[in-house]
């Protein structure tokens, strides 16, 4: 049975009120589609939908639906509801969808939380957006070392079923310092009486509460992991940050770094949850300077009007220009695309300039030279251009496609150095960078063969 089917079918029982059958539908579902299918409901029907839901799952759905459908929940089930609500989510779950409420909503919020949960979610909110602190959660399972495997196993059956993961397990000393990690087959594979102290994994790899979500999806990225422990600067543990958090941050840091190379301002909201005013917003600023800075394009070629109006071949220099700043940007944007991929992977740094320019350099003279013989052949043929004319737009082209490949791979580099987002050196400032520089090239060696 398909997704339309199935969600024709719950909406059929909803709109019948056949509300038992409808429990027991949502209830064979995974929490994600049951988010999913109330996306397409209006309040009315959103409302008796998640009531209908059993407590034990209401709280896993409610961390699937979207910001809007979670505030319009909110503002209108009961103060109870809340309360129970939030006792059953996850703290980090609880902290991701506070932070995207209104002031008046976070606040109804926390009134109806317990206050040992409230100076929690508080603590959480203290931390800088995008750090580590701001995405671990605290539900994860630590045993105190000098256990034996069977008190270990008896801890983890006791308090296990309310953390967030119990795969990986944290052993801490009586300060809390982190001191090892325990997967959990090794606990079920080993006999009661072994000592946790001789399981424990002690090369532990950690990161600080105020580490940059990036660096955080980076080093799970690179060692493989499922969770990783989140520490202070006495390293000691006080959360983890599990794949799910991981896999959000990679999303969310993915579109960010799209969204700069193509010259937009990162959006908050889906696209179709923008109005066109947002939209609008967003695009402008990049298209204002981008407008501004080809306005020296347009200086450079006016400054150059003698070649062009003063020689004989000078509707085919004209005639030549876009082609030139076409092949120099997509060149350019070849370069920097593939630094910033590299960068973000981790497998490029600026300490690898050196190599990488190199390399760059070697592609654009095998690059250039096949685009020297095919432009001059072109302009030979096609344009019925004299030799000098071919030699100089053919030669300025080869310039400017070692030049672009040369600037694709160093500024990128250099923005990471400098502590800039290396997506900004993307596409569209790439290209404008490199038509200025190309249009310079091509002119001076105009003047130069045809003496004017």
């Amino acid at each position: 049975m398909d997704w339309e089917m199935i969600e024709q079918r719950l909406l059929s029982l909803l709109e019948r009120g056949k509300h038992s059958e409808l429990r027991g539908a949502l209830m064979m579902l995974n929490e994600v589609d049951v988010a999913r299918f109330m996306e397409t409901l209006d309040k009315e029907k959103l409302l008796l939908t998640f009531r209908i839901l059993p407590k034990d799952i209401s709280a896993d759905v409610f961390a699937y639906m979207s910001a809007e459908q979670k505030q319009t929940l909110i503002e209108s089930i009961g103060d109870n509801e809340i309360r129970s609500l939030i006792e059953d989510m996850f703290l980090d779950d609880t902290v991701d969808f506070l932070e995207e409420l209104p002031a008046n909503v976070v606040k109804r919020v926390l009134q109806n939380t317990s206050e040992s949960k409230r100076n929690l979610i508080n603590q959480f909110l203290r931390y800088p957006d995008n750090s580590a602190g701001s995405l671990m959660t605290i539900e994860y399972m630590e045993l105190k070392r000098g256990l034996n495997v069977q008190e270990a196993m008896s801890v983890i059956r006791k308090t296990g079923l309310d953390k967030e993961t119990i795969y990986t397990l944290y052993v801490i000393d009586q300060a809390r310092h982190l001191i090892g990690s325990i997967a959990l087959r090794s606990l079920i594979m080993a006999d009661d009486s072994v000592l946790i102290d001789t399981l424990m994994n002690t090369n532990i790899i950690s990161v600080k509460t105020l580490d940059d979500q990036e660096k955080v999806a980076e080093t799970v990225r690179e060692y493989d992991l499922m969770t990783i422990p989140v520490v202070d600067n006495e390293n000691r543990l006080v959360g983890i940050i599990t794949a799910d958090d991981v896999m959000d941050v990679i999303e969310e840091e993915n579109t960010e770094d799209f969204e700069k190379m193509a010259a937009l301002t990162p959006a908050e909201d889906e696209y179709l949850k923008m109005t066109p005013f947002q939209l609008a917003k967003n695009r402008l600023p990049w298209l204002l300077l981008l407008a501004t800075v080809a306005i020296f394009t347009g200086m450079i070629i006016t400054n150059y009007e003698d070649v062009l109006n003063k020689t004989a071949m000078g509707i085919v220099l004209t005639a030549c220009i876009p082609m030139l700043m076409d092949t120099g940007g997509n060149c350019g944007a070849q370069a920097s695309t593939l630094m910033i991929r590299g960068i973000a992977l981790g497998e490029i740094e600026f300490k690898d300039i050196g190599r990488v320019l190199w390399k760059e350099v070697r592609v654009g003279l095998i690059v250039g030279a096949v685009l020297f013989m095919f432009t001059f052949a072109r302009v030979y043929f096609i344009n019925k251009a004299s030799i000098p004319v071919c030699f100089i737009v053919s030669i300025a082209l080869f310039c400017t496609v070692l030049m672009a490949k040369s600037l694709g791979c160093i500024l990128p580099l250099t923005a990471k150095r400098l502590g800039f987002d290396p997506a900004l050196m993307a596409s569209p400032l790439i290209t404008t960078i490199v038509d200025m520089t190309s249009l310079i090239v091509y002119f001076s060696i105009a003047t130069s063969v045809l003496g004017v």
